[in-house]
């Protein structure tokens, strides 16, 4: 049952730059250029990004020679 709602999860901007090793600066240069994942943003304005979306923002980042 874990898995699934962990499936679904909703990482913050510092779960994702913790787990691309990178800091929220870059993340947000990132994301002015249209480079970072898909983000929501709530009502009071942080941003979530959807645990698929980053996953998927990953898939389309690999390098393939």
């Amino acid at each position: 049952m874990a898995v699934a709602v962990r499936a679904t999860a909703q990482l913050t901007v510092d779960d994702v730059c913790d787990e691309l090793r990178i800091s929220r600066s870059t993340f947000y240069d990132w994301r002015q250029k249209g480079r970072a994942p898909r983000c929501i943003r709530l009502p009071n304005g942080t941003l979530r990004i959807r645990r698929t979306d980053f996953e998927n923002w990953l898939t389309d980042c690999e390098d393939h020679l």
